[in-house]
């Protein structure tokens, strides 16, 4: 290790990976320190249950991995990444037995959600079809630093997605088309009435249509070890089960990036009181399962969705949020459920499956949201529960403790209520920026926030670069 680093990164999940991947291949000299034994963040891949069933503690679908402008970049598929795509996205169960869907196909995803809102929701999406690319690097780029490359495309797609999703969801005459897409916008954990959900629920829709919602074989582990394979090429350094509690405990460096909570940010960094007005949001107990089976679900297409999502009304869904986000357990949880096994034979034994499922629930919850959660799963899946082999529970305090960026079950890293989302981590022209001038943060904390997509790191990465090449 040379004497003095261009830049130190702490935390080695995604978005610190792809900090550091961005500036090692720029030239820069690179070191890494990690808490835990192994690097992965919020994608890692672990047996939580059985020996052979191999779980995502975190995240398992990506939408926003497979189509992330940073990942296109790279080549990962070199380093073990490869994507595996369900037969559908996701899918999203009702009570009397039909489902509607998400499909690749646009005219599919029409057709699913009836006759009166087939036309609207093609013509929603209709603008913005085959320019995936494009609006996805303006859209998580922003603050802008420079023009967007599209700008006409993003205009519309802001003038479309900066207003509520309750907004959004007049256009539609039937609930199908509007318990589909509040699901997809209740991925963000937030209530429903916030400005830039609508936006929310189309870009993952967008993201269906132009790349799916694939996982990636092995587990998400596979994409944090690509990155840190691919890092290791470049001649950057990974150093585990470090853990950093002042500035003082890294090596001498030009730049300090910080991926993780801006709250220990501030603790490492000294920087005092600099986020106190940080605030976090909405915690989620998740269940992890060994199961005898597939899942039983009574309509046919949850049983060839790499998603399913339960919650059979918009009302319903929205409830739910408002309940978590206000500080009470929902009864009734909107349920998000992956299904990795049903296109990854190497995830659990032969016949058996692995499959996940959170709800929402107030932040810092200690609460058991068992039962609520596979009462829902049996309303729409009778005999769940004989296909149990084990199961494993996190609610906000074990998730918080697996991973220090999970403040209180928060796996947004902050609340994204009002236009926390656009504002993250406060209102600045410089998010990745900090009070110390050698200090950058790198966390979904930062725009464009949550998932695994390395976003955050590659636009703090563009901040650091251009500190490092003006000094």
């Amino acid at each position: 290790m040379p004497s003095m680093l261009d830049a130190v990164v702490v935390g080695a999940g995604p978005n610190g990976l792809t900090a550091a991947v961005e500036l090692a291949r720029r030239g820069f000299s690179v070191a890494v320190f990690e808490a835990r034994d192994t690097v992965g963040g919020g994608a890692r891949t672990e047996e939580l249950t059985l020996p052979g069933f191999r779980h995502d503690p975190c995240s398992a679908v990506h939408p926003l991995g497979a189509g992330s402008p940073v990942f296109g970049t790279m080549p990962l598929a070199r380093y073990g990444l490869e994507w595996l795509h369900p037969e559908l996205p996701m899918a999203h169960p009702f009570d009397d037995g039909t489902a509607a869907v998400l499909s690749r196909s646009v005219a599919e995803t029409a057709a699913s959600l009836g006759p009166r809102d087939a036309g609207t929701y093609r013509r929603l999406v209709a603008p913005f079809l085959g320019k995936w690319d494009t609006l996805a690097r303006d859209f998580m780029s922003l603050p802008p630093v420079s023009l967007p490359r599209d700008p006409v495309t993003l205009a519309r797609f802001g003038l479309a997605g900066l207003p509520p999703y309750t907004w959004l969801m007049r256009r539609f005459r039937d609930d199908r088309a509007r318990a589909l897409l509040a699901g997809a916008v209740a991925h963000s954990i937030a209530p429903l009435s916030g400005p830039v959900t609508g936006g929310l629920g189309l870009m993952f829709a967008l993201a269906a249509h132009a790349g799916g919602w694939p996982l990636p074989r092995g587990g998400s582990q596979s994409i944090s070890d690509a990155l840190a394979g691919y890092l290791a090429d470049l001649g950057g350094a990974i150093h585990t089960g470090y853990e950093v509690k002042r500035l003082d405990d890294l090596p001498p460096a030009r730049a300090y990036v910080f991926d993780t909570s801006p709250t220990a940010l501030a603790r490492i960094a000294g920087l005092g009181r600099a986020y106190d007005g940080y605030r976090y949001g909405a915690g989620v107990f998740k269940i992890d399962y060994a199961l005898d089976g597939p899942v039983p679900w009574t309509a046919d297409e949850p049983r060839r969705a790499g998603t399913v999502q339960i919650g059979p009304s918009s009302r319903e869904i929205g409830a739910a949020l408002r309940q978590a986000s206000g500080g009470q357990a929902p009864a009734t949880p909107f349920l998000l459920t992956a299904q990795p096994s049903l296109v990854d034979a190497s995830r659990a034994p032969e016949g058996k499956h692995v499959f996940w499922a959170y709800g929402h629930v107030p932040h810092a919850w200690d609460g058991d949201l068992t039962e609520a959660i596979e009462r829902q799963i049996e309303r729409f899946a009778p005999g769940f529960r004989d296909r149990v082999l084990a199961r494993a529970t996190a609610g906000p305090p074990e998730l918080a403790a697996r991973n220090a960026n999970y403040v209180g079950g928060d796996i947004a890293c902050g609340s994204v209520a009002g236009l926390r989302l656009l504002l993250r981590p406060k209102l600045s022209l410089s998010p990745y920026s900090t009070p110390h001038p050698a200090v950058f943060l790198c966390s979904s904390a930062t725009p464009p926030g949550p998932g695994v997509h390395g976003m955050s790191g590659h636009n703090a990465a563009k901040a650091v670069w251009r500190r490092l090449r003006a000094n």
